[in-house]
């Protein structure tokens, strides 16, 4: 019993520690089973326990002592809980008085409080602004309560951004909930159960997203980097869908990244995890033995896609048009006037005067093609001498006109605001037609340029993905019908729905619904489809052979001659010139953002 009760204490409190190990002989039963009453039968005097016989003084007065320190602190806690004299001041608007309102000091809580209590995911939600008849003092208490925090953050060391994240505005609320006396978890709590609890509660949440990637698939991309310190190869491993992107896991591949085969073994493993009928295409950078990997991956799992970085592929290209010889020239003297202005304070100075305190090495959007940007910056008007502008130099190409589109295409890629599967089709045409544009359609300028862009394209970059991302984007679908309804795209698009799409009768449906989505007919205008299947004499139907290029749109009452089999590129041209853009934006509705044809 002894045992028992001076251990318990001993946790509490460390001036228990010598009295604790002194080993206690033989002594009277208790019958009641508690800790509390153990000490109480120890003591003595209380009218639920009787007191024990045998008891040493010495023990019965340090429990004693403890029991009546802890009464103490006991009330004292509680006087302070109480409500105090005008706390009753404070009211919302709208309210029929403040004195029906709760007090602003909290009571005891007591086990009813767990289920009144907000959850953290309404904190925000409905709440009232602070009204105060008192309105000086209340921001004087506000100000206290500020800088509190504030010196917090400065004693951590914390970056003073992390008051953006939500999660700030819903402590912050939770704590004001709570009231005053709460105690601050410790960093054990913070860093053991606290940690697994908020663990579990991501879990949770990821369940959207992982039937989100059930019903309409996701892509699975990888990460990798060189750790100069610890001389680690890292990658780790992240699941994008319509819901977003989530992180999966980082892992050390120093002794496989330069095996493909190993490094495919390592895929296989993820795709087996995130579960293969989920992803629809494996994201990887474009080194040699991730291409062998993700070749060899395609082979064994015979429905999904492997496709490297666009922003890594296209950055290649970059590289390699830098290593032309009037590019070359271009950045050398690029470089020279960098080092010579930032080598010197006084023309440091003297250039931030002139260019309102902005630097050539300003934050970008993207992490590539760092020269060429810094090349068009230098072509920019950041000197407004009349001397440069009648000079040849702000005429002269050297590697802008080639390198600009490109860099263009790669920040539209590289962003993070929106997909830009269904673009880079387009964005690569448009960009190769800007370079020849700029050079006055003087083939001799840009012929090698197209030469590094086909070959990175038709070998690295050109997905039937792509493709088929460009087909069903309705951005591009309904403005470029010409474009997007060539050979090539329709050709991409079948292999896709080919390879995702095994079973002959969704193939078949699917092939419906995209003539429907060519001729914006739907749902939305039920009439003008049946008006327009009517035009056409006869339903349209889907056959499919055995070959997997002969999925085709065909004529009811022509399905059995396969002399009048039918394209779907050639499907619906007469019904097409009946839709003008006008049903296609009402197709599209209005909220449709176009915004990445800018950067085009």
């Amino acid at each position: 019993i002894y045992f028992q009760v001076l251990g318990s204490i001993r946790s509490l409190d460390p001036s228990f520690e010598k009295a604790s190990r002194i080993e206690i002989n033989r002594r009277s039963r208790v019958e009641c089973c508690s800790l509390d009453n153990k000490a109480k039968h120890l003591v003595g005097g209380f009218r639920n326990a009787t007191k024990c016989k045998h008891v040493q003084d010495w023990v019965e007065k340090l429990l004693r002592d403890y029991k009546m320190k802890k009464e103490a602190q006991k009330q004292a806690r509680n006087m302070d809980h109480q409500p105090e004299v005008g706390a009753d001041d404070e009211y919302d608007e709208g309210e029929p008085s403040a004195s029906a309102l709760l007090s602003k000091k909290r009571k005891i809580k007591g086990p009813l409080d767990k289920y009144v209590t907000i959850p953290p995911r309404d904190v925000l939600q409905g709440r009232k602004e602070r009204k105060c008849i008192f309105g000086a003092c209340d921001k004087e208490q506000r100000n206290i309560v500020c800088l509190g925090i504030a010196r917090w953050f400065y004693d951590a060391g914390l970056s003073f951004n992390a008051v953006t994240y939500p999660s700030w505005n819903e402590m912050c609320e939770l704590i004001g909930l709570y009231g005053p006396g709460l105690k601050t978890p410790s960093m054990w709590e913070v860093r053991e159960p606290l940690l697994k609890r908020e663990k579990a509660n991501v879990g949770a949440k990821l369940l959207k997203n992982k039937k989100e990637w059930s019903n309409k698939g996701c892509s699975l991309m990888s990460n990798g980097w060189r750790d100069p310190v610890s001389k680690k190869d890292i990658v780790k491993f992240l699941v994008n869908s319509t819901k977003g992107s989530v992180f999966l896991k980082s892992m050390d591949v120093s002794e496989v990244v330069k095996d493909a085969r190993l490094l495919f073994e390592l895929l296989y493993k993820m795709v087996k995890e995130v579960r293969e009928h989920n992803v629809v295409q494996v994201v990887t950078d474009n080194a040699s033995n991730y291409i062998k990997a993700g070749k060899y991956l395609m082979d064994e799992r015979r429905h999904l896609y492997w496709t490297p970085c666009a922003a890594h592929c296209i950055d290649l290209m970059l590289e390699d048009i830098a290593s032309l010889l009037a590019v070359k020239n271009a950045m050398k003297k690029c470089m020279f006037m960098n080092n010579f202005i930032y080598g010197r304070v006084p023309i440091v100075n003297m250039m931030r005067r002139f260019t309102s305190n902005r630097n050539l090495h300003r934050p970008v959007i993207t992490r590539f093609a760092t020269s060429f940007i810094t090349m068009s910056q230098f072509h920019k008007k950041l000197i407004t001498s009349t001397e440069w502008d009648e000079s040849k130099w702000p005429k002269d190409y050297g590697g802008k006109k080639l390198a600009t589109p490109l860099v263009k295409v790669l920040r539209m890629v590289d962003a993070e605001k929106k997909p830009a599967m269904g673009y880079i089709y387009a964005a690569m045409d448009r960009a190769k037609e800007a370079i020849s544009l700029s050079c006055n359609n003087r083939e001799e300028k840009y012929k090698e340029a197209f030469g590094i862009i086909d070959k990175r394209w038709e070998c690295q970059l050109h997905h039937s993905l792509h493709a088929a991302g460009y087909f069903l984007n309705p951005a591009m679908q309904y403005k470029y019908q010409a474009d997007v309804n060539t050979e090539e795209v329709m050709n991409g698009l079948l292999n896709c729905i080919d390879r995702l799409v095994p079973d002959t009768k969704v193939q078949s449906a699917i092939l419906n619904e995209l003539y429907l989505f060519k001729n914006a007919v739907g749902k939305r205008d039920r009439r003008k489809g049946v008006a327009s299947s009517s035009a056409r004499g006869g339903k349209r139907t889907v056959r499919v052979t055995p070959r997997r290029r002969d999925l085709q749109l065909v004529d009811e009452e022509d399905s059995k001659d396969e002399e009048n089999d039918v394209d779907l590129e050639d499907e619906g041209k007469e019904e097409d010139d009946d839709l003008g853009y006008d049903s296609n934006e009402e197709y599209l509705g209005n909220e449709e953002d176009h915004s990445n044809e800018d950067l085009l």
